[in-house]
This record gives C-alpha cells, structure tokens and sequence, in this order.
C-alpha cells in the first residue's frame, strides 16, 4: 500500500503546474494574427511602393519628357522640360474645336498621396493600441493567472481529499462528505467564474474592435475608389500638349502655341496604383471575417475549463449576445494560448475524459484526478 501512496503523491505532485519563470507582461500579445498580418501589408505595402517610386524618380532624374522645336538650345530644352512639369496641364480642343485645358497634377502628387494612406492605414492600429490594449492587457494577465492557479487549486484539492480519506477511520462518512461538497458547490471558485460573467455585460473592447475594423474598411474603400478615380480620368493620358507661352514668353513669335510632352513614369504609376488596389480588394473580405468573428463565440476553450470545478458557463447557458467584452478576451486567449500552461493539462484530460468507459462519473479535474490516485478504487459501491 505505501508503493501506491507513494506512486499516488509523485502524480499529483507533478501535476502542478510550475510557477512561470518570467513575467507574461513582455508576451502577451495583444493583436490577432489576422489583425497584425493586415496592419503589415496595408501600411508597408503603398511605404514600398512610395520608397521604390522615390529611387526611381531620384535616379533616373526629370520625370518628363517633352519635344521641343529644333532650334532650341539645350537651356531652352530643359526649360521647357521644368515648365511643363510644373504646371503639369494638358492643352486640347473639344469636339466643337473649344480649347479646354485638363490638369494632370494628381499624378504629380501621387507618390504622396499614397504615404497619406498608409498614414491612414496605420490609425484604427494607434485606437486599438491606446483606447483598447492597456485594458485588455490587464485582462488578460489577470484571467491567465487565474484559470493557471484554479487547475493547481484543483490538484491541490485532490492532495488534500487524498490525506484526509488515509486519515480518515470512516472510509463511507469521507464519501457522504464528498458528495454533499459536490452538491452544494464547496468546491467553487467563484472569482474567475463572476469576473467572466460581468464581462458579458461590457461593450467597450467590443466597440473599439468592431470600430477598428469599420474604419479599416473605410479607408481601403476609400482608397480603392480613389485610385479607380485616378485610372479612369488620369492613367490613361501619358501624353499630353504644354503650353509655355505665359508670362515674358506669352509675346514671343518663334515659340510654339503647344509642345507635346511625354511622361516617363507613367507605366511606373499605373504598376503601383494597379498593385496597391489589387491588394487592397484582396484584403477588404479578411476585414469583414475579423469583424464576424464576434458573431459567434468560441466556446472550445471555455467548454475545455469546464473541467475546473463549478466552472459552467456553457452548461448555465450563461453565453447571452456574442458581441460583447468577453468573447473579445476569448479570442485573444485563443491567441495567447501558449502563455495558458492550464490549457494543455485539462484539454488532455478532457479527451482521456471521453475515452474513459466510465465518463459519467467524470465531471471535472477533481474527478479524473482522485481517480488517477486511486480514490476512485476505494469509493464504496451503491
């Protein structure tokens, strides 16, 4: 009998679970993998776009091209070149032969307009980070630690069932005491279970994340239509006619009404432009996923924790609307599963619980636990 006590203390011993060896501050993660994977692409793509832009227009210098007269000088040349770049307007004729003038500055600013968007892009991250993180975070460290120590609670309990049933003259009295305890709940650990709860019955991380994702969607939008915007109105002119006859040239007779000019970068823009919309449309449904998700409550961890004694949120049918706090705390648990040591003991024990004949008998941890020390073995039969 003692080679069993002893076999009996060193599994319960080692069931418990070590104290973490540093702090779980420094490794929480406080953004969904699908949240980061877009934060990357949305604001680093147009920065990559904009940077390879940038070298291109620094290394192969004047971004326009135009066809000057024959008699002009080198100087009058690049004049011409530096003029029609900064007004940037094109010079036509309607169908009736009206002149009318179209300006091509949008393609000028274009390379800024895409740092505006990932500036943009970047902001519903700055709201999560400030308005919501500080809070979760806290959440987050306090039910970790928490659903941690009620598995080591259970186990514990179990040491202490298990010296008391060995000190214990009455073998039958020890098994009415623990079946009354069962009934009537001794063995609650009422924190966690009460902080969850009040939980359901908050809004603000749920706000703030759905707010998160509409904005997000907003400015991919908005982006997208801006760009078709540019395309139906802009890409598709990379020529056009410049005038330089203002200012002191306006009188002079030997220079051109109109000088026909060509812009070097075009192909580069629509690449970019066509790039970043792609993308960006590819992205707008992983959004609307992201959003979703809090449509529905992910109840496989909190269905594996009902194995802790008294822990019933499901079995209560105590999951009301899923658009609330606490469905935003199990799905960034579910992304800090690996600081949750607890997860992988009961989720173990959990599908040992199904593959056991007798799992009627096997309600929490406590359970399969006194069963393992061989409590179970001594319980008189009915």
């Amino acid at each position: 009998m003692s080679l069993s006590h002893t076999a009996a203390e060193y599994m319960l011993s080692d069931a418990l679970l070590p104290d973490p060896g540093g702090s779980r501050a420094k490794g929480l993660r406080l953004e969904l993998p699908s949240d980061r994977l877009l934060k990357f692409i949305t604001v680093g793509l147009p920065l990559l776009l904009v940077s390879l832009a940038f070298a291109r227009e620094f290394s192969a210098g004047s971004q326009i091209s135009c066809f000057s007269p024959t008699n002009f000088t080198g100087k009058q040349s690049a004049y011409v070149d530096t003029a029609c770049w900064d007004s940037l307007v094109h010079h036509g004729f309607d169908d009736e032969g009206h002149a009318v003038t179209k300006s091509l500055w949008a393609l000028k600013v274009f390379p800024y307009s895409l740092l505006v968007v990932a500036v943009l892009m970047y902001m519903p991250y700055l709201l999560w980070r400030y308005a919501a993180a500080p809070a979760l975070h806290s959440d987050l460290l306090f039910i970790i630690d928490e659903l941690d120590k009620s598995y080591n609670r259970s186990v514990r309990l179990v040491q202490h069932m298990r010296k008391v049933q060995q000190a214990s003259a009455e073998p039958e009295r020890f098994w009415e005491e623990y079946e009354r305890a069962r009934r009537e709940r001794y063995f609650e650990f009422p924190l966690l279970e009460r902080y969850l709860t009040c939980k359901q019955h908050v809004h603000s991380l749920a706000f703030i994340y759905i707010l998160r994702n509409l904005l997000l969607l907003l400015f991919l939008a908005a982006t997208c239509l801006y760009l078709v915007f540019l395309h139906l109105n802009i890409f598709f002119q990379d020529e056009f006619s410049c005038s330089i006859k203002t200012g002191l040239l306006q009188a002079e007779p030997h220079i051109p009404s109109l000088i026909p000019c060509k812009l070097v970068f075009f192909s580069v823009f629509q690449l970019i432009s066509l790039s970043v919309g792609s993308v960006y449309v590819l992205l707008i449904p992983v959004v609307i996923y992201n959003a979703l998700q809090l449509c529905q409550w992910d109840k496989g961890l909190l269905s594996v924790y009902e194995m802790l004694p008294a822990f019933d949120l499901l079995s209560r049918k105590m999951l009301t609307c899923p658009v609330n706090d606490l469905n935003v705390i199990l799905l960034f648990l579910r992304a800090n599963i690996s600081e949750l040591t607890s997860f992988g003991r009961l989720n173990a024990v959990s599908a040992l619980r199904e593959a056991t004949a007798d799992k009627q008998d096997i309600d929490t941890v406590i359970d399969f636990m006194t069963l393992l020390a061989g409590l179970e073995t001594t319980k008189p039969k009915h």
